[in-house]
Parts: C-alpha cells; sequence; structure tokens
C-alpha cells in the first residue's frame, strides 16, 4: 500500500493548525477561565472564612456584652434589694421615732393637763380658804378684838428700831397734811387718844390725826403719812401666807427638764401595740 506523504503531511499541518488554533482560542481560554475561577472561589472562600471569622468574633462579643449584661443586672438587682431593705429599715425607724415622739407628747400633754388641774384645785382651794378666813374674821371682829388690835398696834410703834422711827418721823415732820389712821371698825376716843398720845411721847411733838373706817382691813390699823406707811392687820398674815402658798405653787407648776428618754435601737420585728 502505498501512503500518500502530501495527504499525511497535509493532515499534520491541519492537525498542528488546529492544535494552535485550539490553544491559541480554546485552551488558554480555558485555562485563564479556570484559573480566574479558581481565583474567584478562592476569594470566595477567604471571604466566608472571613466573615465566619467576623461572625464567630461577633458572637463571642455578643456572649461577652451578654454575661456583662447579666452581672450588670445582678449587680443593680443586689443594689436594689440593699437599698430597698435600707429603705424599709429607715421607714421602720423614722415610724418608730414617730410613734416614740408621740407617745412622749402624749404623756407631756396628760401630764400638763393633770399639772394644770392640780395647780386649778388647789388655787382655787386656796382662794376659798382664805376667803373664808377672811369673812370669818370679819364676822368675828368685836369690840374687844379692836382694843386689842389697837394695843399691839401701840406696841408696834414703840417696837420700831431706829431706822424705821427715824424714817417715821421724818415723814410725819415732812407732811403737809394730817396722817391717816385706817382701822376696819371705828375706833373709840380712848383709843384715838392712846394712839395719838403714843407718837406724840415718841417723837416729843404735838401730832394730829385723821381717823377713818376701812373694813377691806380685817382686823387691823394703817397709819399713813406723806408716802410712809405703818400697819399691822390679820389680813396682812393672811397676804404673806397667800404669797407663800402662791409661789410653791409656781414652783411646782415649773415644767422639768428632763427629756425624755428615746430608744437607741428599733426592733426588727413589728411589736404589739401598747397604750401609753
Amino acid at each position: 500500500m502505498l501512503i500518500d506523504w502530501f495527504t499525511v503531511g497535509a493532515q499534520v499541518l491541519n492537525f498542528l493548525v488546529l492544535v494552535a488554533l485550539m490553544k491559541r482560542f480554546l485552551y488558554v481560554p480555558i485555562l485563564h477561565a479556570i484559573d480566574a475561577r479558581e481565583a474567584r472561589v478562592a476569594a470566595a472562600l477567604a471571604d466566608a472564612a472571613a466573615d465566619k471569622a467576623e461572625a464567630k468574633a461577633q458572637r463571642d462579643e455578643f456572649q461577652r456584652k451578654n454575661e456583662e449584661l447579666a452581672q450588670q443586672s445582678a449587680a443593680l438587682l443586689s443594689q436594689a434589694r440593699d437599698a430597698a431593705q435600707a429603705e424599709r429599715q429607715r421607714l421602720r425607724e423614722e415610724t418608730w421615732q414617730a410613734v416614740a415622739a408621740l407617745r412622749a407628747k402624749h404623756r407631756e400633754a396628760l401630764r400638763h393637763e393633770a399639772r394644770h388641774l392640780g395647780q386649778a384645785l388647789a388655787r382655787r382651794t386656796q382662794d376659798e380658804v382664805f376667803a373664808i378666813a377672811r369673812k370669818a374674821l370679819l364676822d368675828l371682829g368685836s369690840t374687844s378684838l379692836e382694843e386689842r388690835i389697837c394695843e399691839v398696834f401701840i406696841r408696834r410703834l414703840h417696837e420700831l428700831d431706829d431706822q424705821a422711827k427715824r424714817a417715821l418721823g421724818e415723814a410725819l415732820k415732812t407732811a403737809t397734811v394730817p396722817p391717816l389712821v385706817r382701822s376696819a371698825c371705828e375706833l373709840p376716843a380712848d383709843q384715838r387718844a392712846a394712839i395719838q398720845r403714843a407718837l406724840a411721847g415718841m417723837f416729843a411733838a404735838d401730832i394730829h390725826l385723821r381717823f377713818e373706817m376701812a373694813p377691806e382691813l380685817i382686823s387691823g390699823i394703817e397709819l399713813t403719812t406723806h408716802g410712809h406707811k405703818l400697819a399691822w392687820s390679820i389680813a396682812d398674815y393672811l397676804a404673806a401666807l397667800e404669797k407663800a402658798v402662791t409661789e410653791l405653787l409656781d414652783e411646782r407648776a415649773t415644767p422639768e427638764s428632763t427629756p425624755e428618754s428615746t430608744p437607741e435601737s428599733t426592733p426588727e420585728s413589728t411589736p404589739e401595740s401598747t397604750s401609753p
């Protein structure tokens, strides 16, 4: 069999041209496309890995923030619980203090009312006693009693000390009007004369006296001249006694200075209510 080398050569040439064309227009673009695809796949895989890493980082951050939020929530809850407990304790203490103050005020009001009631009763009793004493002395006044009072008054004149005598003598000398003698009952002439003689003997002078009645003296005699007064009466004793009793009542009426004791601590449990 004869070989047609021209045909063989043409076929070889065609094959080579076909290979060259395929390499030029098919194989190289395919390789480039494959490389490009691999590059895109690698880039996509890298992006996916980056996204995965970022997602993991975000998830870790989210978990960390959740843990921090849980811790903060627990801390805030604990603080709120402690604050509520402290506020409840404060309100409880304030309530107990207010109750203690109210009880102390109520007790003080009761003591004050009792004290004032006692004072009013004592003063009323005092007034009634002195009124009865004055009325009884006024009703018991008699001539013999007035004579005895005149004798006591003259004795009191003689018993004056030197300073009182000088003061009375100076008042009698400088008086522009006759001295006034007041008595609960009208003095008889002999008693008037006795008083004048006593004054004349004490000061060696002729002294003219004026006499008038003063029932409010209650068995007594009073001598007044130029702003100077010398008096003696049972009413003076009653007035002195009344003044002493009034001062005693005023001393007892003075409020106590001892402060009310306050509880140092407040019990945790709610106690039973007690009347003050």
